[in-house]
């Protein structure tokens, strides 16, 4: 047997192919382009999803037949809080609104101020990116698409109905819509009233280990697979990554450096605090919830910096940061990673990225530092406001495409002040995740799939850069209020 995982991604559709033990086989992926039509707004088209998946499924396939044909379950993951919106013939209405979104800042006054139960309710603040408010801007900026609209579906649930026919969501990415009762792990009647729609309007629900259906059968025939392939309820892209690295137990831990950087710390209660801008949701795993706290940019912002230095590549400036002496480092200018707006702890769609303490000394290798300790920055934020939630953790495991560098894995120990873990495979994210997730649907043992991948790494504070970077950390905070709160 085999199992493979799709992790919808912002910038890329993953593919992880699993065998019968639990070792990975192959991937494989395909880019994707985010559209940026007006300020604030960030969309994707919903079929380029599908297109990017059938091109990666032909590359997997292509590579390794005999596993591939050997495939029994499919497990799901992807970017949360993106609105797809389906007429009544399920077609696609209008780009979906994703979930770096910025525009529906005025719909989340409106959308707390009509149902006062939000908070209590959903555990979260209504922010941007989250989908309810989205639907609100949709139907006060274009009623025409809104009127059509039978059907709402997240990123990964509209690929579910193009691979079983089925609408089907799960608690860990339905409780980043703001209409999930989230203790109860269902749809809330109230919330979703608050926004003109109803039950009737959204997927029905399975936990994320269960399955969600069934393989088209012409699709398993197209993609050379057998009858009866399952496709399990799947998860939220975080969700999906602390299955990955095997975080269900509570106080488990992990940050995850992709487009976004996320802090998820597991729970074995619901443990809501709005107030701080954490956000508290439903785990993949049954009975468990987390904590998380979320910044819009993490490793999108080395990307960014490539391209504004001209380093040519990652690698390429990561190594010109490397050598860099600390006292080189500690005279770079500070960076604020808020490309597009931040969440945790701010809660600003407006907050804007900042360089501050250019000079004529400064070269490309301090700007790239300034970014990579920009990032860990933020996170030490989200830390903060975890903190301040009630969560203490003494180690995080490190995932996504940022674990990829030790320099940023220690730089991020030393600024948190926490051992930051690296786990063989951990850069897979929540492929590895969806890969597991298809396995359990299918019948796998929960204790064997979901155990830890070994220890690849672990970075441990350096006491003698604690001062230095806390009081970096201070102008950093200082630097953001003068500049966003006046």
């Amino acid at each position: 047997m085999s199992f493979l995982g799709i992790d919808l991604g912002t910038s890329e559709v993953k593919l992880l192919l699993l065998d019968g033990s639990g070792h990975t086989v192959g991937q494989a992926g395909a880019p994707l382009t985010v559209s940026r039509p007006q300020a604030l707004w960030s969309e994707q088209a919903p079929q380029d999803w599908w297109q990017a998946t059938e091109a990666a499924v032909a590359q997997l396939r292509e590579a390794h037949p005999r596993v591939w044909a050997e495939l029994r379950g499919i497990g799901l993951s992807g970017q949360m809080h993106g609105a797809v919106l389906l007429d009544a013939q399920d077609q696609v209405l209008r780009p979906a609104i994703l979930w770096n979104d910025g525009r529906s800042h005025a719909e989340c006054d409106e959308l707390t101020a009509r149902e006062p139960r939000l908070h209590s309710i959903a555990g979260n603040l209504a922010m941007p990116g989250f989908t309810a408010p989205k639907l609100l801007w949709v139907r006060r900026h274009e009623p025409a698409v809104f009127e059509q609209v039978r059907s709402v579906l997240l990123p990964k649930d509209y690929l579910r109905l193009l691979l079983t026919g089925d609408k089907v969501s799960e608690p860990s990415d339905a409780a980043g819509t703001l209409w999930l009762d989230v203790a109860a792990r269902d749809w809330s009647e109230p919330l979703l009233a608050a926004c003109h729609l109803s039950r009737a309007h959204m997927p029905r629900l399975v936990e994320s280990t269960e399955v969600s259906g069934v393989l088209r059968p012409a699709l398993a025939r197209a993609w050379g697979l057998p009858e009866g392939v399952v496709v399990a309820g799947g998860a939220g892209d975080n969700a999906a990554s602390a299955i990955g690295i095997g975080a269900v137990q509570p106080g488990d831990g992990f940050i995850s450096l992709g487009t976004s950087g996320v802090l998820f710390v597991v729970n074995d209660t619901y443990r809501p605090n709005p107030a701080s801008a954490v956000h508290a949701f439903c785990h993949a795993q049954p009975g468990r919830w987390h904590q998380m706290s979320v910044m819009l940019s993490a490793a999108s912002c080395l990307k960014w910096a490539v391209g504004l230095t001209g380093a040519g590549s990652e690698a390429h400036l990561l190594s010109e940061v490397a050598e860099l002496s600390m006292a080189e480092r500690l005279q770079a200018p500070l960076f604020l990673p808020y490309l597009a707006g931040e969440r945790t702890p701010h809660n600003n769609p407006f907050a804007q990225g900042h360089l501050a303490g250019l000079g004529h000394a400064t070269t490309r290798a301090h700007v790239g530092y300034a970014v990579l300790e920009g990032v860990a920055f933020g996170l030490a934020d989200g830390l903060a406001a975890l903190q301040a939630a009630g969560t203490e953790v003494s180690q995080l495991s490190l995932v996504g495409g940022g674990a990829r560098s030790g320099l940023w894995a220690q730089l991020i120990a030393d600024a948190l002040g926490v051992d930051i873990v690296l786990h063989t495979g951990s850069e897979a994210g929540g492929a590895l995740g969806a890969a597991r997730l298809g396995w359990l649907a299918a019948g796998g043992a929960p204790d064997l799939v979901c155990a830890r991948p070994p220890v690849m790494a672990r970075h441990q504070p350096d006491e003698s850069v604690h001062a230095p970077l806390a009081e970096r950390l201070q102008r950093f905070r200082t630097l953001y209020r003068q500049l966003h709160q006046g």
